[in-house]
């Protein structure tokens, strides 16, 4: 039997983009960063004291490409790019779906993510400028991860505020960090100011990745300019280094003739669901498709779905400029799911504003539901998705199902963020039936 033409569509290290894509130059009315001290636009000088330049230019850039630095590029191969568009055959089969359904491998990267896409970037513009030391906050680990390994390769150190409850369940990430070279603390932490005031008030708090952004931006701040703030997703030159998986799935789809109705990813702070949907969002702008894009969010911090569309905070301790976006609040506290990557109390403010225009659909889930639908990939597929990534396989077997029954042959493209190795603990409680219900109360 021949192999399907449309079992795995490969690419060759040639075809690795050359330029990053900037939803922000096709997107309209698009509203800039606040600071909260004068209430005026930000200034670009004024991020300076945790960016460097280059990382200050992008974000505030409304051009449509950028380029790709060669160094760059080089290295995304090493970072296991370009990744494989696979069918999901056994899944549909699975499902008695008439609908297609495929993945963009985002699990084969020695970092096990997406998250190094733009780690890489960010620690190569941070090299050219003269910087020796990172600091960054992380969720369930893979961010942290990516700058600690990625570091490594600029001659950089790295230091990494994990949140607590994610520290606690996943001490694997830790290791692993560790093995990179990075310095990891449990975050809300003794090492700052506001560490250590978050935890005087709230000694038994599991954190949250707004905490550990005011701990690792307070670092930098008060470093002299020796150290730099790296963000692992939310702001925008972070989506636009993401869009490499994007741009690689639109290449992979034109050449297996796939023509997407559905594109799924799932949204803590955005960057896997920028990354991977706002080039093909780009065009349907231009009217060239009518896909539909679905972002996937955990019920334990649901911002689009339950929160409000308004200028906030981007951290607990109000450091950071306020930007408009989908918030539950700087404040906010969600529980510790294990998809920790997904407990950000807000949106990015691009993905914030496509939601917010009709170009984004949310959708929340539980722990139950998205593990559940994790563990019938991981037996049709035999993969072992991350917890973050079971959010996307959720949302894309619901549209399989509903393709079920209304007999219809759609085409869904979800996005594999990362597989899930080291989360095997929320697994085992998933399988056991001891997992809490962790959703947000509204």
């Amino acid at each position: 039997m021949a192999i399907p033409k449309d079992a795995r569509i490969g690419l060759s290290p040639e075809d690795i983009p050359k330029k990053w894509y900037n939803l922000a130059a096709d997107l309209k009315d698009l509203q800039p960063m606040i600071n909260p001290q004068t209430k005026e636009p930000v200034k670009p000088e004024e991020l300076e004291a945790i960016f460097c330049k280059e990382i200050i230019r992008q974000e505030m850039s409304t051009e449509r490409y950028i380029d790709i630095p060669e160094e760059v590029r080089d290295n995304y191969i090493y970072l296991n790019r370009p990744a494989p568009l696979q069918r999901a055959y056994r899944l549909e089969k699975y499902l008695k779906t008439p609908a297609k359904i495929y993945f963009k491998r985002e699990d084969m990267s020695p970092l096990g993510s997406h998250k190094g896409n733009t780690a890489l970037a960010q620690a190569y513009y941070n090299a050219e400028a003269g910087i020796r030391t990172l600091t960054t906050e992380t969720g369930a680990g893979q961010w942290g991860t990516a700058l600690a390994m990625v570091s490594n390769l600029f001659d950089i150190d790295s230091t990494v505020f994990m949140v607590r409850g994610s520290y606690n369940q996943k001490p694997h990430r830790k290791t692993l960090m560790h093995t990179y070279g990075a310095k990891v603390y449990a975050s809300p932490s003794e090492y700052t100011d506001y560490g250590k005031k978050v935890l005087k008030e709230h000694p038994e708090t599991s954190g949250s990745l707004g905490i550990a952004i005011s701990e690792a931006c307070e670092l930098a701040a008060k470093s002299g300019g020796t150290t730099k703030y790296s963000l692992g997703s939310v702001m925008n030159h972070v989506m636009l280094h993401q869009t490499v998986i994007g741009l690689e799935t639109m290449e992979q789809m034109k050449i297996g003739e796939i023509e997407p109705d559905y594109m799924v990813a799932c949204c803590g702070g955005g960057s896997n669901f920028a990354g991977f949907t706002f080039p093909m969002m780009g065009e349907r702008l231009k009217g060239k498709n009518e896909c539909q894009f679905i972002g996937v969010e955990s019920e334990a911090a649901p911002s689009m779905t339950h929160g409000e569309f308004k200028y906030d905070f981007g951290d607990t301790a109000g450091m950071t400029p306020m930007i408009l976006m989908y918030t539950l609040g700087s404040q906010f506290i969600p529980s510790p799911v294990h998809a920790g990557g997904l407990r950000y109390h807000g949106m990015s403010p691009l993905v914030s504003a496509a939601c917010n225009q009709g170009f984004v659909k949310p959708v929340a889930y539980g722990q139950d539901s998205t593990f559940e639908a994790g563990v019938i990939f991981s037996r049709t597929e035999g993969i072992v998705p991350a917890p973050e990534s079971c959010h996307a396989i959720k949302g894309a077997i619901d549209i399989a199902l509903e393709c079920k029954e209304k007999n219809e042959e759609k085409t869904i493209v979800f996005c594999l963020s990362g597989h899930g190795y080291l989360d095997l603990y929320g697994y085992e409680q998933y399988l056991e039936g001891v997992m809490k219900d962790s959703s947000a109360k509204f």
